[in-house]
């Protein structure tokens, strides 16, 4: 068989390779991709492909019918919405993704977030600079705080522990309740009621039609006006305009925002660019060398479970 990588995986060639050697040996052909492709560089690239092998970029029908023989895709992401599921689906194509590598850093990012709007680290870090003191700022601890979290998965969870280790109340919203989420003392609440009564609101929802916007005007006006909203999930979960609104008037405190509608770079007048009080970063929540390293052994761990009968990490 064909592997072909559509584009890069964050790690060097020879992370990538070692991996790989274990198709080679077999007899396969091993195609690495170091640098982003165009769309037409990924047209001819997949052309004589069994198996894809992605990350987070868009993958399209083009591309996916372009590849006579395409097979299986393993998606170096948590999320499959990048790919058309639909094209994959009418050729009869296995897609797998990454499920896990990214709960850690994730949860990370989310708490990091919470932490750096309560305690102004990022207009604290420029106030010093400028010779000024904490005056003016208000001072806050995660300690207490009621933190609402939207979608109780593998990263949801472990934000729910780092923020027990915390001492925080855990509220949490999904469409399964997990018992490890009770466990863990998560209080499952309705969607509504998790933006009015939490202090701090974190999402970790997957894109579906039924979730896009579920942070919409209606509740983020709804939010406490100390609130924090933070989102290291999926951009559309959010209506980023509501978003935009309720920080420059007030009606919510702060906002830590990792995803947009579209890959970084991000406009210059997307609205949370020009926000008051809200902490942006592009993208990197999945993004640390440790988790990068672990979605290589997924991504070829998927591939070979496929090729023995027994695929894992099934979305499709």
């Amino acid at each position: 068989m064909k592997i072909v990588m559509l584009e890069p995986l964050g790690v060097k060639e020879e992370v990538v390779m070692a991996e790989a050697k274990k198709f080679i040996d077999a007899g396969h052909e091993f195609v690495f991709c170091g640098e982003k492709l165009t769309e037409e560089a990924k047209i001819e690239r997949a052309k004589d492909a069994d198996v894809f092998i992605i990350a987070n970029s868009k993958l399209s029908a083009e591309v996916i019918n372009a590849a006579e023989h395409l097979q299986m895709i393993s998606v170096g992401f948590t999320g499959v919405d990048h790919v058309d599921m639909e094209a994959c689906a009418a050729k009869g194509v296995r897609v797998c993704n990454s499920q896990g590598y990214a709960t850690n850093a994730t949860g990370e990012l989310a708490v990091t977030m919470m932490l750096a709007c309560l305690r102004n680290i990022v207009p604290y870090n420029q106030v010093v600079r400028d010779g000024g003191t904490l005056a003016g700022f208000t001072h806050n601890t995660l300690h207490g705080k009621t933190v609402g979290i939207v979608g109780t998965g593998a990263i949801g969870r472990k934000v729910a522990s780092l923020c027990k280790a915390f001492g925080c109340r855990l509220l949490g919203y999904d469409v399964a309740e997990s018992q490890e989420a009770k466990d863990l003392g998560v209080e499952y609440v309705g969607i509504d009621d998790i933006f009015k009564q939490s202090d701090i609101i974190t999402l970790h929802a997957p894109l579906l039609e039924s979730t896009k916007h579920i942070a919409n005007r209606e509740r983020i006006y709804s939010m406490k006006k100390t609130a924090i909203l933070v989102n290291c999930a999926r951009g559309p979960l959010v209506d980023s305009q509501a978003l935009a609104d309720a920080l420059n008037e007030g009606v919510i405190a702060k906002a830590g925002v990792d995803v947009f509608e579209m890959e970084p770079p991000i406009p210059a007048d997307h609205p949370l660019l020009n926000a008051k009080n809200c902490i942006v970063t592009p993208h990197v929540g999945f993004y640390s060398e440790e988790s990068l390293a672990e979605r290589v052994g997924i991504v070829c761990n998927n591939i070979s479970a496929w090729m023995e009968g027994n695929p894992i990490n099934i979305k499709l």
